[in-house]
């Protein structure tokens, strides 16, 4: 079988030692030296990841044609070839394919690029050999041990620059040996159609999508956007808006597929329906969940047509289970936001990220977008699918609001400005977290939920957020790569003028045209705010820094600028209380009966002592001289445990005193602390009788897996809008 002219093989050399062998054959490498990279972070997590630090044993040879290991002609031989071929030293295994080969020199010229030396001869082609050390069970990276396989193409395959666009390929093969003889890989990969000794076409046999053996992609970045699952895993499979929805499950886990499939079946449909209400189709034809059951465990992350998603095997459904515990609530939201983020990142994305830049970080003040509306949407989906009930939906929502009005951050940073710090400041937390940072995941999801209320408030249910979002599905979002242009069909693909030049996926360009949108604020910005930036410079189709005013108005016909200034680019408390007065719902705030007063510190037990892990900003605990990380040895010359602290304090009253005797390093503080009031505990309570537009923004009138009228795009008039519809001063 023919290989494209840049091909990958990919094989897990030594599962023990936790070790990939990855190959790069490059037919038409650059005459002055080829270049190529790997990434230092992976998109949906912002946070540099410095992937190259685990590749080791680099080496380049020239030859005349692909080794031989490339052209098995089946799954069956790839795998067995390059098995018994990598199993070798690099060279060696080079020499032994290929007569015709010489050494190339190849050194490293930065943190994450290597460079070859020219080669002699223009019709020589080029192999890469490396191997990748894989032991970061996360979602994020590479794991490799002898229970299973798991990678991300950004952390094992490196980038030939200047071929980027270049259609690609690439061999997954198995491990060595009869213990892994019944592995099995998973990934959403596309499959070229094989030879008649081969396997078939995966849309033409089920077992075929999982073997071993050749896949392709149009590109880099769809080669790196397809993770890949390898080991004696669980399936399971639905139908959803046209799309075969699998389910592959790692790990030791007692699974009730049935009830999973129950429940997250409906979460599918309803985010279809609310993207695409009049033909409710997914944007692909394969969709895959990959979840890895592990102890203790929470996490996913976004891809084209799949997620990886790592969570406590306890949260999993499990034969005989009833009800619907709050473990697996929290598995059926991480699900139902990293499927929401198949519309709205994978395809709807910011400018700055239409294409990536993987060799740097890439700010935008747009996470409280991508991320708050998902994370409203994702346990709002879950009501709206029938998966939990009103009042679980409504505990759900009080406990963000809980988060948000503990978090001192929120005063001093704005979810935008959290946004563009993302990769500072959100993802390196540290003890002063709580105070400095505003949570984009959190509060962006109150923000948009205040948005969502005002919108249905102000036009009387006849617009809300949905109308947004199916807005910027339609002006960004649909058909953003060539394949869902195929799966949508002729009529409603790309606009004219968006194809990207030769067919190429439009997320991917070079480093300079990708450089060329992350200007700075202040190249940009007039001296009132961000929101009044044109962004320019940017390269594919995204959603512009200063664009989601205009979008909201043209969804909804309302000009909102002003609370979105207060609410996302300020730090102004955001009027929830009022906003959820018109759903017949009242925030009630309860005082705990066990804990009247606190110390304004966080504490818990590190290393078996008790220790403060933050200590409020203007708080009574920072006030009196203590600090995170201060161990407490005695209160009021009692010594101090988690028992004892809790029991001092439900005897004290506010504005009480006692004396904090704590250790800091190896000297001894003694501090005294003036008590306040402790934080009292919101509760969601919903007024007797029925409520219309909270049945409405809910779904809650529709039976289980329906939802028709929730998702359905507002009716459209064509007069103005009236005059309870307009701005108005306040939130």
């Amino acid at each position: 079988m023919a290989v494209e002219d840049v091909h990958y093989s990919i094989f897990p050399v030594d599962p023990g030692a936790h070790l990939f062998e990855v190959s790069v054959w490059v037919a038409r490498p650059d005459p002055a030296g080829q270049r190529l990279s790997l990434p230092v972070w992976i998109p949906g997590s912002y946070l540099v990841r410095e992937f190259a630090r685990h590749l080791d044993s680099v080496s380049a040879q020239a030859c005349r044609r692909p080794p031989k290991a490339f052209h098995g002609e089946s799954a069956a031989a790839q795998a067995s070839v390059a098995a018994r071929s990598t199993k070798r030293p690099a060279a060696r295994a080079s020499a032994s394919d290929d007569t015709d080969t010489m050494t190339v020199g190849i050194r490293k010229i930065d943190k994450n690029t290597w460079l070859c030396d020219a080669l002699p001869d223009t019709g020589l082609g080029l192999v890469v050999r490396y191997q990748v050390y894989a032991w970061d069970l996360s979602v994020r990276a590479a794991h490799l041990d002898t229970t299973h396989g798991f990678f991300n193409g950004s952390s094992v395959f490196l980038c030939v620059q200047g071929q980027e666009h270049s259609p690609c390929s690439v061999d997954i093969l198995p491990p060595d040996g009869e213990a892994f003889a019944h592995w099995k890989v998973a990934t959403t990969l596309p499959r070229p159609e094989m030879s008649a000794g081969g396997s078939r076409s995966a849309k033409g046999s089920a077992d075929a999508l999982y073997q071993f053996g050749r896949f392709r992609a149009p590109g880099y970045d769809a080669l790196i956007d397809h993770p890949v699952e390898m080991g004696d895993f669980q399936l399971a499979h639905f139908d959803a808006g046209g799309c075969r929805h699998e389910i592959v499950v790692t790990g030791r886990a007692s699974v009730d597929f049935e009830r999973l499939i129950r429940d997250l079946k409906p979460i599918c449909e309803t985010e279809i329906a609310m993207f695409d209400p009049e033909h409710r189709k997914a944007p692909v034809q394969r969709y895959l969940f990959l979840v890895m059951a592990v102890g203790d465990g929470y996490g996913g992350l976004e891809h084209r047509a799949s997620t990886a998603l790592i969570c406590s095997r306890d949260d999993l459904p499990w034969p005989g289970m009833r009800g619907t515990p709050s473990g697996y609530q929290t598995f059926l939201g991480l699900a139902s936001h990293e499927y929401f983020h198949t519309w709205h990142v994978k395809r709807i994305k910011p400018a700055r990220f239409a294409p990536y830049d993987l060799d740097r970080e890439v700010c935008t003040d747009l996470l409280w977008v991508f991320e708050g509306f998902t994370s409203y949407y994702d346990d709002l989906t879950l009501v709206r699918s029938g998966a939990i009930d009103e009042a679980a939906y409504l505990k759900l929502l009080a406990q963000a609001m809980q988060r948000v009005a503990s978090n001192p951050g929120r005063r001093l940073q704005s979810v935008a400005e959290s946004s563009f710090d993302a990769w500072i400041k959100y993802y390196r937390p540290d003890e002063n977290t709580q105070n400095a940072v505003s949570s984009y995941y959190v509060k962006g999801s109150l923000v948009a939920l205040c948005l969502d209320l005002l919108i249905r408030e102000r036009t009387q249910s006849q617009r809300s957020l949905d109308d947004v979002m199916r807005l910027l599905w339609q002006r960004y979002g649909r058909g953003f790569y060539d394949t869902d242009t195929q799966r949508i069909g002729s009529g409603t693909g790309k606009p004219a003028g968006v194809q990207g030049a030769a067919g190429r996926p439009r997320s991917v360009a070079t480093k300079t045209a990708a450089r060329a949108s992350h200007r700075t604020m202040e190249e940009t910005a007039s001296p009132d705010t961000a929101l009044d930036v044109v962004q320019k410079g940017t390269t594919g189709r995204g959603v512009g820094e200063a664009d989601m005013p205009a979008l909201i108005q043209e969804a909804t016909g309302l000009d909102l600028r002003r609370q979105i200034r207060a609410w996302a680019y300020g730090t102004e408390e955001l009027p929830l209380a009022r906003l959820l007065k018109p759903m017949g719902l009242i925030v009630v705030t309860e005082r705990p009966e066990d804990v009247r007063v606190s110390l304004g510190a966080r504490t818990g037990v590190r290393d078996g002592e008790l220790t403060i892990l933050t200590a409020e900003r203007d708080g009574p605990a920072a006030a009196a001289g203590l600090s995170a990380g201060d161990r407490l040895v005695a209160v009021d010359g009692l010594r101090c445990t988690e028992a004892r602290l809790k029991t001092l304090l439900a005897r004290k009253a506010p504005g009480e005193t006692v004396l904090v005797a704590a250790f800091r390093r190896d000297e001894l503080l003694m501090a005294t602390v003036a008590l306040v009031e402790a934080p009292g505990t919101i509760r969601l309570e919903a007024q007797p009788g029925a409520h219309a537009m909270r049945a409405a923004w809910l779904g809650t009138a529709q039976k289980r897996g329906g939802n028709k009228s929730s998702v359905r795009p507002s009716r459209r008039t064509s007069r103005a809008v009236s005059g309870k519809t307009r701005l108005k001063a306040g939130k």
